[in-house]
């Protein structure tokens, strides 16, 4: 019997290809809406496979309504909208692409920062408003040469945000549960600190943490308090690390100069709490917020080889391998008392 394999986004053709040479492939052609749960639930009752995305949500209720299932293979790094527990107690692989995203994530960081600091956005409009008729003393912004930049988190995203800034000549603070060898501090340029003290000392924060019960709302009203008054804040991470209002808040007070985020609380399925909208304080703010729609890895290459990676590890678990990208163990395959 084909194997089906279920595709809940729109990939590249390749990606379908190169399944299809194996599986039975149900790919979404839409680019504008994922497969709903719903959708997923019927045309995937007898899958094998599914390939899955950032607004996809895999629970336990999900996984009992697909037997036959054994792989979920995310295309994706971060996997806080998947149920890690109930995948692995279901017999069922969960795996992501680590790696692929980091570059394409950190280069848009510094992109949000100069964006948001040099008011870029602000001046594109005024441009197109014809109102400009030369140089005028106006949309003085912030530079990234001789600030404090602090970077909450130094995995691998926040080392890229790092190496990036090293040629700013900016000032470098971070924070991390697990400090960085000091041999890898001098590369980056790089002093730890305190949370107080990078937050207090900080032009710019930068948000490269991950979302767990711990980092929730990290970024809240009296975390806001302590920033800089006058600093920038950028979240191309997860959403829910910041309260959104307390956000929109800082920045009606004065009390933060700029916000930019790639991420959304709206976006973090896995919190029943989580805000079904972004604050319109924020939306009609656009002096002082650059707002973009979750690009991170918005390269169009590196979008075809994150979708292909998640595919190849659909092919390995039917090959009765482990998968290259899983964060789990599945000790025995997954029987069905349907099939």
């Amino acid at each position: 019997m084909t194997e089906k394999v279920l595709i809940t986004n729109w990939v590249h053709p390749e990606v379908i290809d190169f399944l299809s040479d194996r599986c039975e492939v149900i790919a979404n052609r839409n680019r504008e809406e994922p497969f709903t749960r719903e959708q997923i639930v019927e045309k995937g009752s007898d899958a094998f496979g599914i390939v899955a995305f950032m607004p996809d949500r895999v629970d336990d209720e999900l996984l009992q309504e697909l037997p036959r299932l054994r792989i979920v293979a995310g295309a994706l790094k971060g996997y806080d909208n998947f149920d890690v527990e109930a995948c692995t107690r279901r017999g069922v692989w969960l795996t992501i692409v680590p790696d692929l995203l980091t570059v394409p994530t950190a280069e848009l960081t510094i992109g949000l920062m100069i964006g948001l600091a040099r008011k870029i956005l602000e001046g594109d409009r005024y441009i197109r408003s014809e109102r400009f008729l030369g140089w005028r003393p106006m949309l003085y912004g912030t530079g990234l040469a001789g600030s404090t930049v602090g970077i909450l988190g130094m995995g691998a995203v926040g080392q890229a945000v790092a190496e990036r800034l090293k040629g700013f000549d900016a000032d470098l603070l971070y924070v991390d549960a697990d400090p960085l060898p000091e041999a890898d501090e001098r590369r980056l340029g790089l002093r730890r600190a305190s949370v107080e003290q990078l937050l207090e000392t900080s032009d710019y924060v930068v948000l490269a943490l991950p979302l767990s019960s711990a980092s929730v709302d990290l970024i809240d009203a009296r975390a806001l308090a302590r920033m800089k008054r006058g600093s920038l804040l950028i979240n191309p991470a997860r959403g829910s690390l910041v309260d959104e209002e307390a956000v929109a808040d800082a920045l009606a007070a004065g009390q933060l100069a700029g916000y930019a985020a790639d991420v959304f609380e709206m976006e973090d399925w896995a919190r029943p709490d989580r805000r079904r909208r972004i604050p319109g304080r924020l939306l009609v703010n656009p002096e002082r917020t650059l707002l973009t729609p979750h690009l991170g890895s918005a390269v169009d290459d590196i979008r075809r080889q994150i979708a292909m990676e998640a595919a190849k590890n659909v092919i390995q678990v039917m090959d009765g391998e482990r998968p290259q990208g899983a964060i789990n163990e599945v000790s025995a395959p997954r029987r069905s008392a349907v099939f």
